[in-house]
């Protein structure tokens, strides 16, 4: 396997890693105002992902970092064709992470309620971003010959990469509701529980049936075992959060989005990003990577770094794993 390969092996890893644990740190925030009834709960809620959403958002920078010195071409030729929408993910995730520092900081329900929702914009509009992104790299941008994007800022939308964007956003949904019924106690774990069971079924067609676009426009017979896997964890899923078996549930979903992130990309190789003007404009990885050099050089930081940063991330979630409820939130005080 040549580096150009296990490079991009490794972006599809990282991206995947990104879906996974921010799928469910976003549904936290977009179900605040569906579950909560009151802001003990709401508080109970970001508590749940307080320790562990700003260390979710590494992934998304390291997935563009590496794609930007892995394959420059690949990152320029997406993410110019991707400013505006970016732009406002960005403003989202920067809006969300303040809303988490400075809802607590006056006592006052207005204040909270404003902030709460900074939190539920915030938490709805990268997902639907980064679905976007995703979609497109994997169905293609109109390309001339040096790479560049044919026509205006929303060269990239249509009803597919639309499709792929409201399917980030759903498996987000019922990942969040699932996480919250693993990580909380007490009446807001059975209505969490609850509302994955009615959520999951629904939330995650969109999934499905972008899964089956990109099975039909550059699928093979992996992918289809890969789209039966992700259908066949989903099934698992359900049943499992019915019986209250949240962590088997939850794990199950990573199966879900894991199944789907490895069908896409393996869908999308050799290439990198399809021209859907002229197949002869497509980036590959051979054609966009950067030199041997470079990515040697960057295998042997990857092999240091990762792994610390790996178990960091883990001994977090250890160390936060115990559910917490009510009963844990102290009374507000003024600071």
């Amino acid at each position: 396997m040549t580096l150009e390969t296990i490079w991009f092996c490794v972006i599809a890893l990282f991206w995947l890693g990104y879906l996974f644990l921010e799928g469910f740190d976003f549904g936290v925030g977009m179900l605040m105002p569906v579950l909560a009834k009151d802001n003990t709960e709401r508080r109970v809620m970001v508590n749940t992902i307080g320790p562990v959403w700003d260390g979710n958002e590494v992934w998304l920078i390291v997935a563009g970092g590496a794609m930007f010195a892995a394959f420059p071409g690949w990152y320029a030729s997406l993410f110019s064709a991707a400013y505006l929408p970016l732009l406002v993910v960005l403003l989202a995730l920067i809006g969300r992470g303040v809303a988490f520092e400075y809802r607590g900081k006056v006592d006052s329900d207005r204040w909270r309620r404003n902030w709460d929702r900074v939190i539920g914009i915030g938490s709805w509009i990268p997902p639907f971003g980064v679905g976007l992104l995703l979609a497109t790299t994997v169905l293609g941008l109109p390309l001339d010959a040096d790479g560049n994007r044919v026509g205006g800022p929303f060269a990239a939308l249509s009803l597919e990469t639309l499709l792929g964007a409201i399917a980030v956003v759903g498996f987000s949904l019922v990942h969040g509701a699932a996480f919250l019924a693993l990580k909380t106690e007490g009446d807001l774990r059975h209505r969490a529980r609850n509302l994955a069971t009615r959520l999951l079924p629904v939330a995650l067609l969109p999934l499905l049936a972008f899964l089956i676009v990109v099975q039909l426009r550059s699928g093979d017979l992996w992918t289809l075992l890969l789209i039966g896997l992700a259908v066949v964890a989903a099934v698992v899923a359900w049943f499992r959060i019915r019986m209250g078996r949240e962590g088997q549930a939850f794990a199950a979903l990573g199966g879900v989005i894991g199944a789907s992130a490895v069908a896409i990309f393996v869908a999308l190789y050799p290439n990198v990003l399809p021209s859907t003007l002229d197949a002869a404009n497509t980036l590959t990885i051979a054609g966009e990577a950067s030199s041997p050099y470079t990515l040697t050089v960057m295998t042997w930081v990857a092999l240091f770094g990762a792994p610390a940063v790996l178990i960091y991330q883990g001994w977090t979630y250890w160390v936060f794993r115990k559910r917490i409820g009510t009963r844990h939130i102290p009374p507000v005080h003024a600071p």
